[in-house]
């Protein structure tokens, strides 16, 4: 059984498809500006909660230390590289 498209049945597909596309760029247009401020916050928590551990605020410091305490903090073991790794050898390069 064989069925053939009508005018009208193209019509209203190509109008279907015109009014969908239409309506999605109008409302990308409208949502978008949301969407990205709601993908910058949320990258800026994710950064922030990496890098915040790292940051300390001048003012706690000060306030911890009153005036004619002495407060030393240690600084971390630095790791040194062993220079005897072995002898330079001079090489030539053979055409």
């Amino acid at each position: 059984m064989l069925q053939y498209a009508s005018i009208t049945g193209v019509l209203r597909v190509i109008l279907i498809i015109l009014l969908i596309y239409y309506g999605i760029k109008i409302l990308s247009r409208l949502f978008a500006p949301l969407l990205m401020k709601y993908v910058a916050k949320k990258a800026e928590e994710r950064f922030g909660g990496q890098f915040g551990q790292y940051q300390q605020p001048k003012q706690t410091t000060q306030e911890k230390n009153k005036e004619g305490e002495v407060s030393i903090d240690k600084a971390p073991q630095r790791t040194t590289s062993n220079k005897n790794v072995g002898e330079y050898v001079d090489y030539e390069e053979i055409d």
